[in-house]
């Protein structure tokens, strides 16, 4: 596609949102509830007793997308439908349609750019060359969501190609959606799945779906003070994402309490048949769900390890070292038993990620899955990483390739498929993620590993395990940090009864005070 036509698209894209967010709202003033920073039991109480409208909740949501979005830029697109979709909800409620008690019935969610739908929104992982492709289906989690009666309410910004493009630009930075910001600070958000994270921390959205690969979902929550869940590769399905490793990618709720992201990951969660992996990790989905384990008491008797060296070294910043002494006094006086001073073998190899082999393995399965995916788009620009390389080659200025550059890019094209090298790397990151974490866990019979923000990502990427970041505080100038939870895989039960109680312990979380 060439720049003009792009840019075209981006217009009438950028005028069916400014359509949308000045649509006349005429039951808006008549809200006797107040919205922010709702859970979706109290949205759900709302539309029960008359006091709330999935219209006017929708409404509600494109006019703080339209007053906060233009610095933030944490929504890339709106969908056209979203009110129309409000109002087929409000019906379904009055009238009593089967379905229309679903948990996530007439919530509005928005999903990251990466996740496909087969409606009038675009999905581009945030570069142009993706705009105006046409998917074959909505993604495995959006049938899921539509099937839980959600409303679809757009997509959210990220870093872009999930931050795969290059290693050395900005992590919440796409050419379509711009520089995200963290409402907080007005600094960084972190990524990949910063606009997620960005849009339920700021009150445009109560939920929201983002991916991770390494860090994507962990990182931006801890950095937004919302609740992320990284869930087990496979428990939730990755049909119609658009890639980066089958191996290590996953998608999971962003939300701001834990119970709203683990209502989220019920109505998400299961097999697929588009999705080979989620037919093994469906055995890992416990007979009644997951929202049984939001147990206020759930941090008792649990066996929680603390590696201080090298997750808790804060050098001089004696603020997080109390902060998360605190938090292990929390931890300890709710029942939980500290195992402290543990260590996982060749830590420091994990956490390299080119010594680990992580960076070599990604690169080599990213082309794979990526050529996959484009070839069976219905239309497309591109069909293959060579044609994302040269369309932004060609649109400099679109996609800002002189000043971020697409080196992951070029290396992943270089690559010739899974050959000796790549399979020495999948060889070692199985090693090193079953004597370092796996033994860690079993020796010393673990219910989770405990670590501040996303310290930890790569130590739960590498092995398709899970995690849950928790609010855990605000440091000297404001900018939020999280507690990660991580655990073997299917270990989702326990690791939602640790974060619940942490959460439910402290109640950190507090909106940001940023006003445009």
């Amino acid at each position: 596609m060439a720049a003009s036509s792009a840019l075209s698209f981006s217009i009438f894209s950028s005028l069916i949102l400014f359509l949308l967010l000045t649509i006349p709202s005429g039951s808006y003033h008549q809200i006797n509830f107040s919205i922010k920073e709702v859970t979706i039991h109290d949205l759900q109480l709302a539309f029960k007793q008359n006091k709330l409208t999935s219209r006017q909740l929708v409404e509600f949501y494109l006019k703080e997308i339209r007053r906060l979005n233009p610095i933030l830029k944490g929504v890339i697109e709106v969908n056209p439908d979203a009110l129309c979709q409000a109002d087929k909800a409000d019906y379904e409620r009055k009238a009593k349609v089967p379905g229309s008690q679903s948990r996530l019935h007439g919530i509005p969610i928005l999903l990251k750019d990466n996740i496909a739908t087969k409606d009038k929104l675009n999905t581009t992982a945030g570069s142009f060359a993706l705009l105006g492709s046409v998917v074959p289906r909505d993604a495995g989690v959006v049938s899921k969501l539509r099937k839980a009666r959600a409303i679809i309410l757009g997509k959210a910004s990220l870093g872009e190609w999930s931050h795969f493009r290059t290693a050395r630009g900005p992590l919440a930075w796409s050419a379509r959606g711009g520089q995200g910001k963290n409402p907080y600070t007005l600094g960084e958000p972190c990524g990949s799945s910063s606009g997620s994270s960005i849009s339920v921390a700021a009150n445009m959205v109560a939920v929201s779906l983002g991916t991770e690969t390494d860090g994507s979902i962990i990182c931006p929550a801890s950095f937004n003070s919302v609740v992320g869940i990284k869930p087990t590769v496979g428990l939730t399905s990755r049909a119609g994402v658009i890639p980066i490793s089958q191996r290590q990618d996953t998608v999971g709720p962003i939300c701001r309490t834990v119970s709203d992201a683990v209502h989220v990951l019920d109505a998400i969660a299961g097999i697929d048949n588009n999705d080979n992996a989620t037919f093994k990790a469906s055995s890992y989905i416990p007979s009644g769900g997951y929202g049984q384990f939001l147990k206020v008491d759930g941090l008792r008797g649990k066996r929680l390890g603390i590696v201080r060296n090298p997750f808790f070294d804060f050098g001089n910043n004696t603020y997080l070292n109390q902060t998360f002494e605190l938090h292990f006094d929390t931890l300890r006086l709710r029942g939980a038993i500290l195992v402290d001073h543990l260590e996982i073998a060749n830590i420091g190899m994990i956490l390299d990620y080119k010594a680990s082999g992580e960076e070599t393995a990604l690169l080599a399965e990213f082309k794979i899955s990526l050529n996959a995916y484009l070839r069976e788009l219905v239309s497309s620009p591109v069909r293959t990483m060579a044609d994302v390389i040269a369309f932004n080659n060609k649109n400099p200025e679109l996609e800002m390739i002189n000043e971020i550059d697409q080196d992951h890019f070029l290396s992943a094209e270089a690559t010739k498929g899974i050959g000796k090298v790549e399979k020495a790397a999948l060889s070692n990151l199985a090693r090193l993620s079953k004597d370092g974490f796996g033994k860690l866990m079993k020796n010393n019979k673990l219910d989770a590993l405990v670590t501040p923000s996303y310290y930890a990502s790569s130590v739960l990427a590498i092995g398709g395990f899970p995690g849950i970041s928790v609010p855990a505080g605000y440091d000297t100038t404001g900018e939020p940090f999280g507690i990660c939870f991580g655990g073997l895989k299917g270990s989702e039960p326990k690791l939602i009864e640790i974060a619940y109680g942490f959460e439910q312990a402290k109640k950190i979380r507090r909106p940001p005070l940023f006003m445009p």
